[in-house]
Formats: structure tokens, C-alpha cells, sequence
């Protein structure tokens, strides 16, 4: 017997309630329970017993107070995982995107085949953005698959920001996961056609031997991480393997149709003609249009989008157009930096060793001068790769000076230069930052050479400790008035001894019950390249987890510069100390990132720099490079990079002069012919890239979506989904009710509201649905859970948005027990009550109801059948036959009433009872209404399509009928709650 129900239909079967999906057959039902979600889905054969199923009305016997009906609409739509708006995929991700992260989306749903340079600031939150492009292309079927390709460091956290936020779950395609994957082939298959979802190592996929079967079998959508890094500008001469990333790039985004995402915070990098070959990835005719015309300017506006947290840190307000500030939203990102140099000198032994160590350097530099080109080359990496381990730590040093060179076994000057300068500079477009944070070697030689190098890896191994190396010593002065004052911070080193090195001065050891000089509740782990992503990250969490939340315990990280990019760092940490100065003021610009950025709580980010006095080498990076970069960035607002060589022209011109003069004269390094010569040049072009970055800021800003279009799309998604507050206040009351203990109901944190609950007194179904969620432990030991009004929140955290998994896990149980009579324990929404109050002058009904439509959305893949859920609040006054229609706004506003007096139970039921069984008279309004409904969904889809005809062509909504009643909520005024001779 074949089955004849239509999708949206609704059918019982197995013992439950179903909603018949558009997947189904003649033959095969395909069914998601009421109420439930994905992966409750279940297929059902013609031998099974299906009948169709009506909604079943409330039972009047059932009432409950004024909160029942908002606890039942909020419980109901925060369990909607198929929103039937134009954003297919809002309803069912695990983030609250903030208003300004939906302007990408909006400006990619408007083209057929979407091409975007996202290019916001560091901070903001442009992974959000490109995962909610991807998973709405997905949910659209717009696109089939996804290929992320990032940094080796960065793959294992985009794997899980889009499997835990976004419910995409992609293989990692990496030079150490490659080999497991291909043993699952079949014979002939390609990687990327068994995986759909994939996060591709840009550095392993870009060789020759990889990348022709990924461009072959190249997903229809591709990210592509730190963009910026895959090319180069045409007057450089680009390493090879930027040329690399740029081929594999160009032949991806041959491809007309393919969808392509670039992300970057540094579009430009000092260079005009690398941002134009960037925007010739995304469109061609991009690559030599004229930005200054009008029509250069509208074209580029469609596919750029690049903004300023001042941008973005108050949105949809008056100033941005609006007429009122209802829809305003605050992002809180930290106001400012605040920066302080800090100076240490050497001491005596120090001085002393350094001293021997530039001469030895300078009389190398010199006798490899006379002996050609390649020995020059090795004799200049290794004394640069002296000085630059000296300067960091004595462990730093005695690694150098017992490592042979890498640039010692180069077959020329080039090679030399190749091998030399990844371990001793710090480019910031560097091909990978894994790896260089060893400390390089200085050793090109053997015999007496090797035997002199030792003595000095000697002394320096003895200059360990706070006693002879100043420098540690003002760092621990430093911590301890940071953490005095309740910071948490995160000392940035350039190598892994020193890393290393600190750690051990630093940390309390349980075992030999060493007390270190930060005290004793203060937790000290170091994170280098030695351990992979994914150890960093559990590092850090265990650092994390030992402190604790002790008010007195204090988190100190320290760490290399493999967390400089992409790990982020804001939840644990709100203070960076630059130990080591990088070369490039770029890095530090990463390094401050990780903590700089939205989630952080603290209002102000302190920035530590340590620099040497009388070293010969950190007061003039500070001088020329640092601080002028500092200020670029407080004038502009943004980050402008240093062109590396640029940069790199200066710091050769300062290690030229220490190891021609020594340290004595270092003074009159800044009248030196070469180093005003290099310092012009960097002042004159860096000068010139800000510009360019300023006039860019100004003529390219995001002006394709005005702001009044994202706010009526943003009123859209909360009126159909809900807002905050809606969320904060259906948390504290549903808990409330269900025996949770609250505290902190109006403050604690930058974000009023937050608050913490215990739930150990909560009914076993609620512990049961929360321990998988918090963990089990904090559920059986009655741990406080905080709940927080800003999403960002840290593990452990929950966030007062309907996508966070307590919050959902809540509003399950809360819609069960409110759907079962039978259920066991409180029950803080019902289904029926009838409330006696003054917000009414005559017999008000409000229902809550629930629509279901039918959506045919064309794609590129062809039509898709779609079943959506949306919720109603509707509201008459009088009886049913006849009632007076309230607007929406009034029908919400009905929410807010409270009793004025108690209503006798009896009356109560028996009210309820008369008005249930006359709503069939109002049938007819509610199919009216959910036909206007349809046609409202039509329109914005439409409406957010607009661009792309081809897109909205065959386009339907239908609604389901009949609608569900879900909830009947009578409200009487206080004059005529009481019938004559019933006691109240």
C-alpha cells in the first residue's frame, strides 16, 4: 500500500507523533518526530501502521500561571532547527551571529556564484563569517561541498569551529592524515570526492603532486585562510612557494562557478599590486578596473567587505540611518591597548659574554668576506643567529652555540639565504610559522672554531637564573604587578629554550616543592612548536583547569610564536609581555591578538614590552619599528604591515653596525649614512602604504548592504527565533521554577544580567538532559553553571542565546513536561491558564500557535523540498465566533501582564473548557493568517535574493494546514474574574 501523505503532513506512528519530510516516497516515509530535531529522523516501509495524526487540543484540567505561555513560546522556538525564513541555516548552527557579521551573508546571497574578500579586522570574527556563508550555501544546496584550505597550525580549530558551531563535519586533509585516508579509497577515487567536507593544509595540497587531483575534484565551495599569504606583489620577487599558492589558487578560482571565500585581516600588506592580484582571484576584471571610478567602486562593493572594530562596535543605531536605536546592538571589544615599555640592562657576566660573542661574530663576518659570496652568507645568518639567541636567554644562547648552522650546508649565497633567514628573521608573511621557533644554529665550522663556540655555550649556560640574567629578573618584577592587579598574561618568546627556560624559573614544582617567585596559586605551562595544535590547545585548557576558579589563582602562559596566529586566547588570558622584540612590529600585532579581540572581558588589554638598554640591538627595533608601528595603527585604527624587506634592511643595517663598531658607539648608529638610508626608505613606504590604506578604508567601505537593510532582516530572525532578552528571561524563570538555585540576577561582568544557577535540586529528566552538555561531574557535585549575556563564551560557560546547548537542552525539557501531563516533577509551562488581570479591560484569548510550510527553493543543484516551522502569538477579545483581532505587537504585550488576583481553580476550568471548545470558529482566520504568513516568507525571500533572478526563479512557500494549537491562555479583568457567590 503506497503512502499518499504531503510533506508538512502530520502522521502517528510507532507509538509518537511525526512530521512527514519532502524526502519522502510513495513507498517510504521519511519522518522527524514532532519537536525533534536532525538526527531524530527515521524512515518507515508500508508494512508499518501509520494514521494520520491531529495536534491534540490543551486540556483545560492542565492550568498554569501568568509564565506559562511565554515559557512554552520561548521552549518551542528555541527547539525550531528549520527556520522557514530566507537564512536556512540560522535556526539550526550553534552561534548568535552579532548583527554586523550578517553583512557578508546578506552581500553573498546576492550572488549567483558567490565571490567575497572578507577582509574585517583582526578580532571581529570573519571565521564566523565565512562559516555562516558555507553553512547557508549548504543548507540552500547551493553548494555541494566545502574545502577550507589554512595553515597545518590552524586546521584542527577550523575543524572544530565548524563541526561545534556551524554542524559541519569536514576531514582534515594534512600531510600527516593524508596516508590513513587514502587506505579507504576505492580503486580510482579521489581524496575529495569520498570526503565532501574538507580543511586542506595549503602548504601540503599546493605541491605539484597534490594539487592537480584537488583542482580535478575541487569542492563547489572553497575557503581560503590568511588569503594574504598566497600572493605576492608584482614587483617583488615572490619565494616559491607563495608562486605555489598562488597557481594552486588561480586554477581553483578558474572555475566560473565555483564558490570562493578569502579571508584575510591584511588585504594590501604594504603592496597596491598584491591586493590587486587578491581581488583578480575573485573576479578577474577586479584585477585592473579602476578603483577611483564610480563604476570600479560599485563593482569592487559587491564582492569586498573590510571594517574597523570602530565600525562595528555600535550598529543599527540612529548614527547608521535608523530611526530608533531598538534594534542597536554593542559588541564589547576591549577600548584600547595599553602599552608600556619596560627596559632591563645586562648584567656584568652578561655583558662580558656578549661582548666576546659579537667580536667572534665580527671577526667570522669578516674572514668569510674574503673567501666569496656562500661564506659570506653563512658567516652573516650565523652571527645574526648569535646575537639574536644571545639577546634572548642563556638557554637560547647555549642551544645556538652547540647547533651547526642550517645555512652552513648551502651549496651557495642563495641557499644560503634560503636556509638563513626563516630561523633568523620574522617576515610576516613567512610561509609557516611551524618549526621556527627552534633556536638556530651558529656553528659553519670545525677544530678551534667549534672549541671557542663551546667555551661560550659554557659560560652562558652559567648565567642562568634571576642573579646574572637581568633580564628574567625584571620579567618576574613585571608578572607579579600584573597579576597583583589581576591580570593573566601571556609572555611571548621568540625560541623554544627560552620558552622553556622561563617556564622552569618560573613554575612551582609539586614534586621537589620549588616555590616559584610568582607564588603559590599562580600556574606557570609553557606552549612551543614542540607539541602539535591540538596539544597546544589541551596545554592551555589544562592550565586553565589547574588554576581553576580560585579568585586568587593566577593563569601564566608562556609561549612561542606558534600561538602568534589563529589560536585564541581571550577567554584565559588578558595581558601579553613581549619578551623577545620580533623584527617585524607585525608580529607583535598577532601576538596582542590572540587576546586583543571580542569574548575579552577585560576593558583594557595591557601590553608589556621588555627591551634591552644596552644590548646594541632591542632600543632601535623598539625606536624604528615597533613604536612606528604602534602609532600607524592608533592614527588609522588598523594594522598596516612593514614591508618585510623593508624591515629587513633596517635590523641588517643595526646587527652591520654592532658587528663593525661593537656596542660602546651604538649611539651613532642613528647618523650612520646606511642606516638613514634604510630608515628613509622604510619611513617613506610604510608612510605610503597607510595612506593607501586610509584612502582605501574611505572609498571601499562596505556600502552594498545599507544598514537598514540588515536591520529588517535582523528584526525578521528575532521575531521568528527570539531575541536575548527573551532567552535571558526564559532561563532564569524556567529555572527558577524548576528548583535551580540563581545568583547574581542583575550584574557581574561587563554584560548585565549574567548570573549563575546549581541544579542539583532540578528534576532527574533536567540533570539527565544538562550532564552531557556541562559535564556530569558539575551536575552530581551542584556546581554553579554561570550563564553569560555575551555569547563569546569560555568552555565551561554557557551563553544566554538560543543556540547554546544548555539553553537548548533547557527548552527540551521545558516543552516535554509542558507536551506530557503525566510528567513527573515541575512543570513551569503548560499549555492552558487562565489569568485574572488588569493588563485587559474585557475577555482576552492569546494562543500560541505553530505553523508548518512547505518551501520549494530553486538552487544549482536543482529544487529543493523543504518542511519549516515558525510559532505565532495571536490574541482576540470577545468569543471566539466573533472576537475583536489584537496586532501582533499587542498580542506579544500580553506576555508581560501579571495577576492582579487569584482566579478560583474551578471558574478557571471551566472557562477554559467553554473557550476550547468554540476555537473551530476560528479556523478560517487561522489558515487566513498562515496564507498571509506564506506569503510574507515568499517576499523576504525574494527580498534578500533580489540580485540574482536566476536564484528566486520557481521560488514557493505554502502553509500546512491545519496549524497546531499549541497553547490557550484566557486573561480576564480583575471586575469579572468571579462569578456571583464564588469565592476567589
Amino acid at each position: 500500500m503506497a503512502f499518499t501523505y504531503s510533506a508538512g503532513s502530520l502522521v502517528k506512528a510507532r507509538g509518537r507523533e511525526w512530521v512527514v519530510l519532502p524526502e519522502s516516497e510513495p513507498d517510504l516515509l521519511v519522518l522527524r518526530p514532532l519537536g525533534g530535531s536532525d538526527d531524530d529522523i527515521a524512515a518507515v516501509f508500508p508494512f508499518e501502521p501509520v494514521e494520520e495524526a491531529r495536534f491534540a487540543p490543551p486540556e483545560p484540567t492542565d492550568l498554569g500561571d501568568q509564565r506559562a505561555a511565554g515559557l512554552l513560546r520561548t521552549a518551542l522556538r528555541v527547539g525550531f532547527r528549520s527556520g522557514a525564513g530566507p537564512f536556512r541555516s540560522l535556526a539550526g548552527i550553534a552561534v548568535e551571529p552579532r548583527a554586523y557579521q550578517l553583512v557578508p551573508l546578506l552581500m553573498a546571497l546576492r550572488q549567483k556564484t558567490v565571490r567575497m574578500l572578507i577582509s574585517d579586522d583582526v578580532g571581529i570574527g570573519k571565521t564566523i563569517e565565512a562559516g555562516l556563508i558555507a553553512s547557508e550555501l549548504l543548507a540552500q544546496g547551493e553548494a555541494s561541498g566545502l574545502a577550507v584550505l589554512c595553515s597545518p597550525a590552524l586546521a584542527e580549530q577550523w575543524q572544530q569551529e565548524l563541526r561545534g558551531k556551524f554542524g559541519i563535519d569536514a576531514e582534515l586533509v594534512l600531510s600527516s592524515t593524508v596516508s590513513r585516508l587514502e587506505r579507504g579509497l576505492d580503486l580510482g577515487q579521489s581524496l575529495f570526492d569520498r570526503y565532501p567536507n574538507v580543511i586542506v593544509s595549503t602548504d601540503f595540497i599546493k605541491s605539484t603532486r597534490h594539487r592537480d587531483d584537488f583542482v580535478r575534484h575541487c569542492p563547489d565551495l572553497v575557503i581560503v585562510d590568511e588569503a594574504h599569504t598566497c600572493v605576492a606583489a608584482d614587483d617583488t620577487s615572490a619565494s616559491a612557494q607563495s608562486q605555489l599558492r598562488y597557481e594552486l589558487l588561480r586554477r581553483v578560482a578558474e572555475d566560473a562557478e565555483r564558490h570562493l571565500l578569502l579571508v584575510t585581516a591584511t588585504p594590501h600588506s604594504g603592496k597596491e599590486s598584491a591586493f590587486r592580484n587578491l581581488l583578480g582571484l575573485v573576479k578577474p576584471e577586479l584585477a585592473h578596473v579602476n578603483l577611483e571610478s564610480e563604476t570600479g567602486r560599485k563593482l569592487l562593493a559587491q564582492h569586498f567587505v573590510a571594517r574597523k572594530r570602530a565600525d562595528v562596535r555600535q550598529y543599527l543605531t540612529k548614527e547608521d540611518g535608523l530611526a530608533d536605536d531598538s534594534l542597536a546592538e554593542r559588541t564589547a571589544f576591549p577600548s584600547d591597548r595599553f602599552f608600556k615599555d619596560e627596559t632591563y640592562k645586562l648584567s656584568p657576566e652578561y655583558r662580558a659574554l656578549l661582548d666576546d660573542a659579537i667580536a667572534y661574530a665580527s671577526e667570522r663576518v669578516e674572514e668569510a668576506g674574503g673567501q666569496g659570496k656562500r661564506e659570506a652568507r653563512i658567516a652573516w645568518w650565523s652571527a645574526i643567529a648569535l646575537l639574536r639567541s644571545l639577546v634572548s636567554s642563556p638557554a637560547a644562547a647555549a642551544q645556538t652555540l652547540t647547533t651547526r648552522s642550517a645555512a652552513a650546508i648551502a651549496a651557495s649565497a642563495e641557499e644560503a639565504d634560503k636556509l638563513g633567514a626563516p630561523l633568523n628573521s620574522d617576515a610576516a608573511d613567512s610561509d609557516a610559522l611551524e618549526g621556527m621557533d627552534v633556536a638556530p644554529g651558529a656553528e659553519t665550522d670545525e677544530g678551534p672554531v667549534k672549541s671557542q663556540l663551546a667555551e661560550l655555550a659554557e659560560l652562558a649556560a652559567q648565567l642562568k637564573g634571576p642573579e646574572k640574567d637581568l633580564k628574567l629578573k625584571a620579567l618576574i618584577k613585571h608578572l607579579k604587578a600584573l597579576l597583583a592587579d589581576g591580570y593573566n598574561p601571556i609572555v611571548f618568546c621568540r625560541y623554544i629554550p627560552t620558552a622553556k627556560y622561563l617556564a622552569e624559573q618560573l613554575a612551582n614544582d609539586p614534586e621537589t616543592k620549588k616555590r616559584g617567585p610568582l607564588g603559590a596559586k599562580t600556574v606557570v605551562k609553557a606552549v612551543t612548536g614542540e607539541l602539535s595544535p591540538q596539544q597546544r590547545i589541551e596545554r592551555i585548557e589544562a592550565l586553565a583547569a589547574e588554576a581553576g576558579e580560585d579568585a586568587a589563582a593566577r593563569r601564566v602562559l608562556i609561549a612561542t610564536d606558534c600561538l602568534s596566529e589563529g589560536v585564541n586566547l581571550q577567554h584565559y588570558f588578558d595581558a601579553v609581555v613581549h619578551y623577545d622584540l620580533a623584527w617585524n612590529p607585525t608580529r607583535h600585532d598577532q601576538r596582542e591578538g590572540r587576546v586583543d579581540r571580542y569574548g575579552q572581558r577585560r576593558d583594557e588589554v595591557r601590553v608589556i614590552t621588555l627591551y634591552g638598554d644596552d644590548n646594541g640591538i632591542d632600543g632601535k627595533v623598539l625606536e624604528v619599528l615597533i613604536k612606528k608601528h604602534r602609532q600607524i595603527k592608533k592614527d588609522l585604527g588598523i594594522s598596516v604591515s612593514v614591508p618585510d624587506e623593508l624591515s629587513t634592511g633596517v635590523t641588517d643595517a643595526i646587527v652591520e653596525w654592532l658587528l663593525m663598531r661593537g656596542r660602546e658607539n651604538e649611539d651613532a648608529l642613528f647618523s650612520a649614512d646606511a642606516f638613514k638610508v634604510s630608515t628613509a626608505k622604510l619611513d617613506s613606504d610604510w608612510n605610503s602604504a597607510a595612506e593607501r590604506e586610509r584612502q582605501s578604508r574611505s572609498r571601499f567601505a562596505q556600502r552594498s548592504i545599507h544598514p537598514e537593510e540588515v536591520a529588517r532582516e535582523v528584526a525578521s530572525i528575532r521575531e521568528a527565533l527570539g531575541g536575548a532578552g527573551e532567552i535571558r528571561t526564559f532561563v532564569r524563570e524556567a529555572l527558577g521554577a524548576l528548583g535551580a538555585v540563581l545568583r547574581g540576577a542583575d550584574g557581574g561582568g561587563r554584560e548585565s544580567g549574567d548570573f549563575t544557577a546549581q541544579v542539583g535540586g532540578t528534576p532527574a529528566g533536567l540533570r539527565d538532559a544538562l550532564a552531557p552538555v556541562v559535564g556530569a561531574e558539575v551536575v552530581e557535585k551542584d556546581r554553579e553553571i554561570p550563564f553569560r549575556g555575551d555569547p563569546a563564551v569560555a568552555r565551561g560557560e554557557a551563553a544566554l542565546v538560543r543556540t547554546d546547548l544548555v539553553v537548548g537542552a533547557l527548552a527540551s525539557h521545558v516543552l516535554n513536561a509542558a507536551l506530557d501531563t503525566q510528567a513527573e516533577g515541575a512543570r513551569p509551562a503548560r499549555r492552558c491558564g487562565v489569568i485574572t488581570t488588569d493588563a485587559v479591560s474585557t475577555r482576552t484569548t492569546l494562543l500560541l500557535v505553530r505553523y508548518r510550510f512547505h518551501l520549494t527553493l530553486p538552487s544549482r543543484s536543482g529544487e529543493r523540498q523543504l518542511v519549516a516551522e515558525d510559532a505565532r502569538l495571536l490574541a482576540f477579545e470577545g468569543a471566539p465566533k466573533n472576537g475583536a483581532w489584537l496586532t501582533p505587537e499587542q498580542a506579544a504585550a500580553l506576555l508581560e501582564a501579571t495577576a492582579s488576583e487569584n482566579t478560583d481553580p474551578h471558574f478557571g476550568e471551566r472557562t477554559m473548557t467553554r473557550i476550547l471548545g468554540q476555537l473551530p470558529d476560528i479556523n478560517g482566520y487561522l489558515e487566513t493568517y498562515g496564507d498571509e504568513l506564506a506569503a510574507e516568507l515568499d517576499a523576504a525571500h525574494r527580498r534578500v535574493r533580489a540580485a540574482s533572478g536566476e536564484i528566486v526563479r520557481g521560488l514557493s512557500v505554502t502553509a500546512q494546514k491545519p496549524a497546531d494549537i499549541l497553547g490557550a491562555y484566557v486573561y480576564l479583568p480583575a471586575a469579572a474574574s468571579v462569578p456571583v457567590g464564588v469565592s476567589a
